[in-house]
């Protein structure tokens, strides 16, 4: 029993080694086991892209001298030296120019309804709408009925009221002249009061000294009355002088007045005479027939509709976010519903926001002299802003980083993976436009699922026309 619980050798002598070995097997072949299971599970991807690598790099060796580089999977390869294989682009940023997409609709330069400012029967033949109309051209023509008898009354009445000033103005010499007189009289009056005064002065120191009589006295002093009546006397005739002079000058005031109201009358009757005819006051196309002879217009009647649309105005509404990028001058372009693309640049941006939608409104001026394009078709309208460095690459080549934000893995100038933060300003047929990228980067195109930042990467390059 002894014997056979121990191990023996070759040559039948005891042998303590093997009873060690015999113990250390099935831990040894525990340890294989699930090494194996977890390369299998764990690092099954490896394994497989590895297994591939080293098939098509003999099938390769095969027939050229060289390795060449493995075809785009979409999955990632491990390099000899740990590096994970993907395929990258060298992009270079290009200036892009970005743009304002607003929709809108086309709108006539200048709408007017012209309508008529006095009473009257239509005389003229109406024009058919759709017709062109050059400036001044007479759309309406009233019945003048007796206004032309009314500006001849104001006329005559005119020159009548010129005749009169002449003839109160050659009333001012004569009464400048009374004037002059009655001033002469009462100058000389008070002359003769002096005099008077002074006779009396000396008659009564005569007499007080014995040399004149009482008699004297009293005559002297009936004198200076006399002369003081004569003086009341010029100062009245010197003031119905002055008076009649301010009546002459009354008489040409009341003239001029006479002339001015006999001019404004005049011009009433021929202003009047003038709105029987309404004429287009820009050249267009008539939106609607004229007013049928025989019709009577009241005031503000309809006459006709007048649009002109050369130039044509494209009318959008941007939003807050993006007004600041617009700028008056800027060029813009647009297609129409009909497929017709055309160019304009902006004349007006406006300052005050609609109260409702937040939005601006913003005019492109279109040259339309073909008159193609009508009033209110809708349009599609992009507006030129500054521009912005971008890279084009394809949407496959976005990826999201482990917070859900949107970008692409570069290669790094050591080698490694790196995932940068990006923002799409535009989609088209090539690709989309990318901008937060350096200047010149290394873009993972193929495999950028498969690596994290800071991985190692053997990149192979492919050619990208942009």
């Amino acid at each position: 029993m002894l014997r056979g619980s121990m191990h023996w050798d070759r040559n039948g002598q005891f042998s303590p080694y093997g009873d060690i070995l015999m113990r250390l097997f099935p831990i040894i072949s525990a340890l294989f086991i699930c090494a194996a299971m977890y390369f299998f599970i764990f690092e099954r991807d490896k394994l497989i892209n590895l297994g591939r690598v080293n098939e098509g790099n003999a099938a390769t060796a095969a027939f050229e001298e060289k390795p060449a580089l493995p075809e785009p999977t979409g999955e990632a390869t491990e390099a000899p030296d740990g590096a994970i294989g993907v395929v990258a682009m060298r992009s270079s940023a290009k200036t892009l120019n970005n743009a304002v997409i607003v929709r809108g609709q086309t709108e006539a330069d200048r709408q007017v309804e012209l309508r008529a400012e006095t009473s009257g029967q239509v005389v003229s033949d109406p024009l058919k709408k759709g017709t062109f109309i050059n400036t001044g051209q007479i759309l309406c023509e009233l019945d003048p009925g007796t206004r032309n008898a009314t500006l001849k009354e104001a006329e005559a009445r005119l020159v009548s009221a010129r005749l009169r000033i002449p003839e109160a103005e050659a009333q001012v010499p004569e009464a400048e002249a009374r004037v002059a007189e009655a001033q002469a009289r009462v100058v000389e009056a008070k002359a003769k009061l002096a005099e008077a005064e002074i006779n009396l002065n000396a008659a009564i120191r005569l007499y007080e000294d014995g040399y004149a009589s009482e008699a004297r006295v009293a005559q002297t002093t009936a004198q200076m009355e006399g002369v003081r009546a004569q003086i009341v006397s010029a100062e009245a005739g010197l003031k119905a002088a002055l008076s009649g002079m301010e009546s002459v000058a009354a008489g040409i005031e009341s003239a001029k007045v006479g002339v001015k109201s006999a001019l404004a009358a005049k011009a009433v009757a021929e202003k009047e005479i003038e709105r029987l005819k309404i004429k287009a006051p820009f050249e267009g196309l008539l939106e609607s027939d004229t007013a049928e002879m025989g019709s009577l217009l009241q005031p503000g009647g309809l006459c006709a509709t007048i649009i002109r649309l050369d130039p044509i105005i494209l009318v959008g509404f941007i939003p807050e976010t993006a007004v600041e990028k617009v700028k008056i001058g800027a060029m813009a372009g647009a297609r129409l519903a009909s497929g017709k693309e055309v160019m304009g640049k902006v004349i007006f941006l406006s300052r005050s926001a609609d109260s409702k939608t937040r939005t601006f409104r913003v005019e492109i001026e279109v040259p339309n002299s073909d008159l193609a394009i009508r009033d209110g078709q809708t349009a599609e309208i992009a507006i030129s802003s500054e521009g912005a460095l971008a890279h084009l690459l394809p949407q496959s080549a976005l990826t999201l980083s482990d917070s859900g934000k949107i970008g692409v893995r570069i290669v790094t100038e050591d080698g490694l993976a790196e995932f940068v933060a990006v923002t799409v300003l535009r989609d088209s047929v090539d690709g989309i436009w990318l901008a937060g990228l350096p200047k010149h980067v290394d873009i993972i195109v193929i495999g950028q699922e498969f690596v994290t930042d800071g991985v190692r990467v053997a990149a192979s390059y492919q050619d990208v026309t942009q």
